[in-house]
C-alpha cells in the first residue's frame, strides 16, 4: 500500500493535462521535452504537472544519463481503478435491487 492518500492521486487526476500526460506514458517512457510537444505546453509547465503526478505516485521517473524518461506507475492506477470498480459496483448493485423491486412491484398489481 502506498503512503499517498486517494485524495491526493484523484486530485492529481482531475487535471486535464495530467491526464493526456498519464495516457502517453502508459506504455513507454518519455522525455519532459517529448511530452511537453505532445500536450502542447511548455517544458516549465509539463515538468509541474510531471512533479504532481509523480508526487501522487503516477508517474516514477528514471535517470538515463543526462535524460529522466516518465512512466507510469500501473500499480498506483490499478489503485485508482479499484477505487471506481468498487464505486460502481455497489451503486450499480442498489440500482438493480431498486429495479428489481418495482419490477415485482408491477408484476403484484397486473
Amino acid at each position: 500500500m502506498s503512503c499517498v492518500s486517494e485524495d491526493e492521486r484523484f486530485r492529481a487526476l482531475a487535471n486535464p493535462t495530467r491526464r493526456r500526460l498519464l495516457r502517453i506514458v502508459r506504455d513507454d517512457a518519455r522525455t519532459v521535452g517529448d511530452l511537453a510537444s505532445s500536450v502542447g505546453a511548455s517544458q516549465p509547465a509539463t515538468s509541474q504537472h510531471l512533479g504532481v503526478l509523480r508526487e501522487a505516485g503516477l508517474v516514477s521517473v528514471e535517470q538515463r544519463g543526462r535524460c529522466r524518461l516518465y512512466r507510469a506507475d500501473h500499480a498506483a492506477l490499478r489503485e485508482a481503478q479499484r477505487f471506481f470498480e468498487d464505486y460502481w459496483s455497489k451503486n450499480l448493485d442498489v440500482l438493480a435491487d431498486v429495479a428489481e423491486r418495482r419490477a415485482a412491484r408491477r408484476s403484484a398489481a397486473s
